[in-house]
């Protein structure tokens, strides 16, 4: 039996995607896609290493110039600090760098398009969300896309069974 060291531990509990957004996938065009940084309580991030993230029904807003992530849930663990007041569906600062902001204005404004989440995940000790910017699927899109992704499966079960007779 092998012990592991407190680097080793850190690294097997930091890898990997915390939550992500599917509903994006099926609800938006998704274009340009950022990495940017959360601006995190402590309280949330050992609620985030316990898996309690949900960015299913979240978006992105920008406000004077900053980019927030509303609607995001990080439920607390039990065991949070009685000191602090933990709001699960508290409004998170993304961090961006002043010119990927700035492009993501413009492109809000002028072209119509929305900012949403698309995943959560570790780089290194850090959280980092994956934001993208995204116009409005319609009715027939969302059926192109379940069409396509039917067909692919499909697709996949007859190579399979035809990989398996040869």
């Amino acid at each position: 039996m092998s012990k592991k060291s407190g680097k080793d531990k850190d690294k097997a509990n930091s890898t990997g995607t915390i939550a992500l957004n599917k509903r994006a996938r099926y609800e938006y065009h998704l274009e340009d896609r950022y990495e940017a940084g959360l601006a995190l309580q402590g309280w949330e991030l050992k609620a985030i290493r316990a898996g309690r993230a949900n960015i299913g029904e979240s978006y992105a807003i920008i406000r004077n110039g900053e980019l927030f992530l509303f609607g995001a849930q990080i439920t607390p663990l039990i065991q949070a600090s009685t000191h602090v007041v933990a709001d699960a569906h508290r409004t998170r600062k993304l961090l961006l760098h002043r010119r990927e902001i700035d492009v993501l204005v413009g492109r809000v404004q002028r072209d119509g398009y929305t900012v949403v989440p698309t995943a959560l995940y570790w780089k290194g000790n850090k959280i980092k969300a994956e934001i993208a910017l995204a116009k409005g699927k319609q009715k027939h899109d969302k059926r192109d896309t379940e069409r396509d992704r039917d067909w692919a499966r499909d697709k996949q079960r007859v190579m399979r069974r035809h990989n398996k007779d040869a």
